[in-house]
């Protein structure tokens, strides 16, 4: 099972091709492609169906056996992209001696530091020249070798380095690109790159490419580490590793009376507030059009949402043994403990008495253990997808994940087990 997650870690380097992954898996197990612009058409027992939005969200079905309106949706959300580096329009800056670096940008809450004296990568996707001028032609773009790298300023140059520096997004995060070989590389070094690995596939010119959104990325492969292996170390734990916990539950669970939903979203690392975001009406449009084509009657959907139960699937802190000051002092999961409910008093997270009770009987159920996670009271919270979505769908529901080291680091730190325990009590959810 972990050497499954691995291989979707090292294939999905950035959203639009977690995304296209996750497709892949639901079609070769007989999930059919809708296209939203279409009408959904009619609506059967046991149907398996999927939709996309903008290359970077997915979101699944499998119509239970019992109607939507009796037995309601059992959904698992998580999101697919993570902190990282968009590359800029524009990005070639030609330095002395022919030294090309890249313009960047950041994109979310990265730890910076993690980033430097690594070999990178790039992936994304790139707009090709079509025949209508609204549907150009989109293809995923990633590099598989080294291919940038950030430098530090070395230590003689920056005797405070070890006491903490202040690090700028524009001057120091950008990576070096290679050195100019003949006048005609200079201003074209990455465009020529994007042209050779496109083109590995299909040929593609120049002047057909329009636009491309891409992104750094850790070249290195995810691993397992540990006295016994126990430990994952890889980028984009958070939040890949719940989206393919919930991809394997939702594929090996077995048929349900309860119609079963996998919604994988995009920028969650940025609000959320984007057409493939948690906050879209996207999910809530199509489980209506859903439920409509199955019953006729929109009645029947607003009845499903209040039967509905939502598992809001993103990574929880670890505690960390060399900073035990910074968690609260009765709530900090460890590695290997078991999925996390989380709880925020500011309704930073859609947890409360009633929803946790229910995921920690289902842990239960699955013969797993639950943890529980709050914020030491002085040091402050993120957000996630649960309390987003709840805010325009009324779902009752659960913020959770499995316990990470290193939250938003180029390379997190997970635990084998806890991956396990996550794909069992996702199954157990849905069998439910």
């Amino acid at each position: 099972m972990i050497n499954r997650l691995l291989d979707f870690l090292n294939a999905s380097p950035v959203n639009f091709l977690a995304a296209r992954n996750l497709a892949a898996e639901l079609e070769r197990h007989g999930y059919r492609r809708i296209n939203p612009c279409e009408p959904i058409g009619k609506i059967a027992v046991g149907d398996k169906l999927y939709a996309t939005k903008n290359d970077s969200s997915v979101y699944a079905f499998e119509i239970g056996q019992k109607p939507m309106a009796e037995s309601g949706f059992h959904i698992i959300c998580a999101h697919c992209d993570s902190p990282t580096f968009r590359i800029k329009p524009n990005p070639e800056i030609t330095c002395e001696g022919g030294i090309v670096k890249l313009n960047t940008e950041v994109y979310g809450g990265p730890i910076m530091s993690t980033w430097f004296d690594r070999p990178l990568t790039i992936a994304g996707r790139v707009i090709v020249r079509g025949e209508d001028p609204f549907s150009p032609e989109t293809r995923l773009l990633h590099v598989k070798r080294p291919l940038l790298q950030i430098s530090n300023l070395a230590i003689h140059f920056n005797r405070e380095v070890n006491d903490g520096v202040k690090l700028s997004k524009q001057k120091d995060m950008l990576p070096i690109l290679g050195i100019i070989n003949g006048e005609l590389e200079k201003g074209n070094m990455l465009i020529n790159i994007i042209i050779e690995e496109l083109s590995k596939e299909k040929e593609v010119k120049k002047e057909d490419i329009l636009d491309f959104d891409l992104y750094l990325a850790d070249a290195s492969p995810a691993c397992t580490f540990g006295a016994h292996d126990e430990f994952i170390s890889s980028g984009r734990l958070d939040d890949l590793s719940m989206c393919y916990a919930g991809l394997e539950a939702l594929l090996h669970s077995e048929t349900s009376d309860t119609t079963k939903v996998l919604a994988i979203f995009d920028n969650e690392e940025t609000g959320s507030q984007t057409k493939q975001g948690a906050a879209s009406p996207f999910l809530a449009s199509l489980l209506q059009r859903i439920a409509t084509a199955q019953s006729g009657t929109t009645e029947a959907f607003h009845q499903a949402v209040e039967r509905a139960f939502m598992v809001s699937a993103d990574n929880a802190h670890a505690w960390h043994p060399n900073y035990s000051e910074k968690y609260d002092p009765t709530n900090h999961p460890v590695l290997g403990g078991g999925p996390v409910v989380k709880f925020n008093a500011a309704q930073k997270y859609a947890s409360d008495a009633v929803s946790a009770a229910v995921f920690a009987e289902i842990c239960k159920k699955a013969g797993v253990p639950c943890q529980r996670f709050v914020n030491h009271s002085d040091v402050a919270g993120g957000s996630t997808l649960g309390n987003i979505l709840a805010s325009s769908l009324p779902l009752r529901g659960v913020d959770m994940g499995n316990a990470i080291l290193a939250m938003h680091s180029c390379r997190e730190t997970g635990s084998v087990n806890d991956h396990t325990f996550c794909v069992k009590a996702f199954t157990q959810f849905y069998n439910a």
